[in-house]
C-alpha cells in the first residue's frame, strides 16, 4: 500500500494524501469488501492512534469519494466526511488533508547543508553508493517527511525540483534503523540495469549483525520461506510460513563476545526483515530488535517514543544492530565490477568493544 506518490517533487510542501480503497489490500474479493473509514485510515496512517484518526475525521480533514454499484470508481467529486464509521467499498477514494500546523515547508530546508551531510562511498556516471546512518529514513513517509536519504542525495546532486526522469533512483532499501550501504542508479537506464542484477541475484550483499547469545556452530545456512504474519497484531511483521517466498541467508561468526556474537550475514535473497527474522528463528535475535526480539510490545513503544530506560537496558541498543557492510555489483558505466565496504558504525563498534 503506497502512501505517497512514487515520484513526487520532494521540494514541494505536502498538503494532502490521496488513497484508494482496494480489496487486494485487505485480501478480500472486490464485491465483498466493506471497511470502516477509521479502520481504512489506520491501515495507512500507521503512526497515528485510532483516537487521533477519529479526531482527524471529526475535524473535517478527511474527504471521501465513495464508490457505488452504479459508479464503481466513485463520482469524481470528493466531499468532507465526519463519520469515522462510514462504510467504504472497493474503488472509493479518500483524501486526507494535512492540518496546516503539521505541514512541513520543504522549500525552507537548507538544501546545501543536506547535500553536505551525505557520505559517498563510490560514484561514477551511472551509480552512486552512499553510507546511510541509522535512524535516517530512506525516503519520505509517515512521520519522516524531511531530511531523508533521498532528499540528501537530491540536494547533493542539485536535483530538488528537477524532472523525475533526471532524478537518481534507489536500487534497494534499508529499514530506518539499519545502517550502511545504499546503491542508487543515476539515470533510468543505469537504474534498470542494476535492478536486473538484483533480480538475477548477481549482487553480493553482506551485513554485519550483533545477535543475542552465541550460535554453537561457526557458520550456517538458513533456508526458510517468509511471508506476512497472519496472527500478529503488528501488520508489517513477517513470519516463517510454508507458503511464503523462498528466503536464504548464509551466516558466519566474525567474533564471539561474552554473551553475544558479531555475525556476518550474506543474503542470497532479499526479503523484508529477512536477516532479523531468520536469526530470531534460530534463537539468536538481533540486539535492539523491537519486533523480532523477546517482546514485540517494544515496537509500539518505539513508534510512540515511550521506551523507558529499563526498556532500553533490556533491548541493549536503541536500534536493531544491523549494518549493510559490503556490496558488490557491476556498474553500467564501463561494465566495471565495483566492491564497496562500509565499516561498523560507532554505536555498534562501541557495543562490541564493551561486550568483549
Amino acid at each position: 500500500m503506497r502512501l505517497l506518490p512514487k515520484h513526487r517533487d520532494l521540494s514541494q510542501t505536502l498538503e494532502k494524501i490521496e488513497l484508494a480503497v482496494r480489496a487486494s489490500d485487505f485480501r478480500s474479493p472486490v464485491d465483498e469488501l466493506v471497511v470502516r473509514l477509521d479502520r481504512f485510515l489506520g491501515e495507512h496512517l500507521t503512526w497515528r492512534s485510532r483516537t487521533s484518526i477519529q479526531e482527524l475525521v471529526h475535524d473535517g480533514y478527511v474527504w471521501v469519494d465513495a464508490s457505488t454499484p452504479d459508479r464503481p470508481a466513485g463520482s469524481g467529486d470528493a466531499k468532507v466526511e465526519t463519520r469515522p464509521g462510514r462504510r467504504l467499498r472497493h474503488g472509493s477514494r479518500v483524501i486526507v488533508w494535512i492540518p496546516e500546523q503539521n505541514r512541513v515547508a520543504l522549500k525552507t530546508l537548507e538544501l546545501a547543508d543536506l547535500g553536505q551531510d551525505l557520505t559517498v562511498l563510490y560514484e561514477d556516471a551511472a551509480a552512486l553508493v552512499v553510507d546511510k546512518p541509522a535512524m535516517l529514513a530512506v525516503h519520505p513517509g509517515g512521520r519522516h517527511l524531511t531530511d531523508t536519504l533521498i532528499q540528501r542525495v537530491h540536494a547533493r546532486l542539485g536535483l530538488s525540483g528537477a524532472p523525475r526522469e533526471t532524478r537518481p533512483r534507489l536500487c534497494h532499501r534499508l529499514d530506518r534503523e539499519t545502517s550502511g550501504i545504499v546503491l542508487l542508479g543515476k539515470t533510468p537506464t543505469a537504474h534498470s540495469a542494476m535492478m536486473r542484477q538484483f533480480e538475477e541475484r548477481l549482487v553480493e550483499k553482506e551485513y554485519l549483525a550483533i545477535v543475542v547469545g552465541q550460535p554453537s556452530a561457526p557458520a550456517g545456512r538458513i533456508d526458510l520461506p517468509i511471508g506476512l504474519g497472519r496472527s500478529t497484531r503488528v501488520q508489517l511483521k513477517m513470519t516463517v510460513r510454508v507458503d511464503g517466498v523462498s528466503s536464504i541467508t548464509e551466516w558466519r561468526i566474525v567474533e564471539r563476545l561474552r554473551d553475544h556474537a558479531l555475525v556476518a550475514c550474506k543474503l542470497l535473497t532479499g526479503r523484508q526483515h529477512q536477516i532479523r527474522l531468520h536469526m530470531a528463528t534460530i534463537g539468536h535475535p538481533l540486539v535492539g530488535d523491537k519486533l523480532y526480539g523477546a517482546n514485540d510490545e517494544y515496537f509500539d513503544k518505539g513508534m510512540d517514543g515511550t521506551l523507558t530506560a529499563d526498556d532500553l537496558r533490556e533491548l541493549g541498543l536503541p536500534r536493531h544492530a544491523l549494518h549493510n557492510h559490503r556490496l558488490v555489483f557491476k556498474s553500467p558505466d564501463g561494465d566495471r565490477r565495483v566492491e564497496v565496504e562500509s565499516p561498523l558504525p560507532r554505536d555498534l563498534a562501541e557495543f562490541v568493544e564493551k561486550h568483549r
